[in-house]
């Protein structure tokens, strides 16, 4: 019955029920500013909005702070897409070993993406030509060393060892994890895209030179908005779980945890897991936790938080067959936590 009923349901019709879960949270929002509403409720019943409205606003902090970078991700997947030819690509960036991993790092510098819209903007390069190695190096950099994260980190905490530390560790995490990838091929690794059906009035993807600029550009919008539907569902499942951790986990027994070089460390790599945010605010957060705790668990917090999250999670599992999550997930993790210990141990800053 059950599989009768599965076929008759529209994967499009899927596609937008984590949109409607979203509408659904943001009415609930709105019902906390209403206390006309609220007043003439049960005790019970109240509460218990209030606490959908709070699980309500964190989710909606997050979505909507990462939807634009999401956005940005896809619309630069779309351009490469169709104005940068394999050819090109292959040309600009070395094709083996630490050339690549090296170049992939420093690209987020000139494609400004966040975990969210590099998730896409990596796939749609590595089928177009970039090597493996390069790809999961841009996954992992381009959230921190890009000009926008750059500079907000410069505003929180000005050109000290904190802003270095995370430019530095981020580059090279990165790098080292590109490497591992050098080893695997790309079918190994990757998921098979989803076929995006394209208007027949278009040519070739590999001849855009020969195609009006008008319908090269509807062509990216094509391409854009297929992805943002497919890799949102994604980012809204990651945003509720994120919220529902958020809400239902005290958060002061974390910190409560968070004392010594050790243990400071996997605390807040827990708490950048468990909060989600995006890169380009994190600093900001981070800065909140200076003098309570130590600066290797800050740096923590500030290199792992933006490589792996739970939204960033489920966007790989999408990309990415399960194995390869587990080394994107499982390397960075073990380098952050070695480099940051040593750091409060040997670096002077704790």
């Amino acid at each position: 019955m059950f599989r009768s009923i599965s076929k008759n349901v529209s994967p499009r019709l899927l596609r937008w029920i984590p949109w409607g879960v979203t509408g659904f949270l943001l009415f609930a929002a709105l019902l906390r500013f209403s206390e006309a509403a609220l007043g003439s409720l049960p005790v019970i019943l109240t509460k218990a909005l209030d606490t959908l409205s709070n699980f309500s606003a964190v989710f909606l902090g997050i979505f909507v702070e990462a939807v634009p970078f999401l956005l940005l991700g896809t619309l630069a997947s779309g351009i490469v897409e169709v104005f940068v030819s394999r050819d090109e690509l292959m040309r600009w960036v070395p094709q083996q070993g630490i050339g690549s991993a090296l170049a992939g790092s420093l690209m987020g510098l000139f494609f400004p993406v966040c975990e969210c819209g590099v998730v896409p903007f990596t796939r749609r390069l590595v089928r177009k030509g970039l090597p493996l190695s390069a790809g999961i190096s841009l996954l992992l950099a381009a959230p921190v060393v890009n000009p926008i994260v750059i500079a907000s980190t410069l505003a929180a905490f000005g050109a000290g060892p904190v802003f270095w530390g995370r430019i530095i560790a981020s580059l090279l995490i990165a790098f080292l994890t590109g490497l591992v990838f050098t080893l695997a091929q790309p079918q190994e690794v990757l998921r098979s895209a989803p076929v995006i059906a394209l208007p027949p009035v278009i040519l070739p993807l590999e001849s855009p030179a020969q195609t009006p600029l008008s319908q090269r550009i509807r062509q990216v919008l094509i391409l854009a908005a297929d992805e943002f539907f497919e890799m949102g569902r994604f980012l809204v499942l990651g945003a509720l779980l994120a919220a529902f951790m958020q809400t239902f986990i005290p958060q002061a027994g974390l910190l409560v945890l968070g004392q010594g070089p050790v243990l400071s460390v996997f605390v807040m790599i827990a708490l950048a897991i468990l909060l989600s945010v995006c890169s380009t605010v994190d600093a900001f957060i981070a800065l909140a936790f200076t003098g309570t705790f130590t600066t290797g668990s800050i740096l923590a917090f500030l290199v792992f938080g933006p490589m792996v999250d739970i939204k960033s999670t489920l966007m790989f599992l999408r990309v990415f067959k399960p194995r390869a999550v587990l080394y994107l997930i499982l390397l960075p993790l073990l380098m952050t936590a070695l480099w940051m210990v040593g750091v409060n141990l040997w670096g002077g800053w704790g």
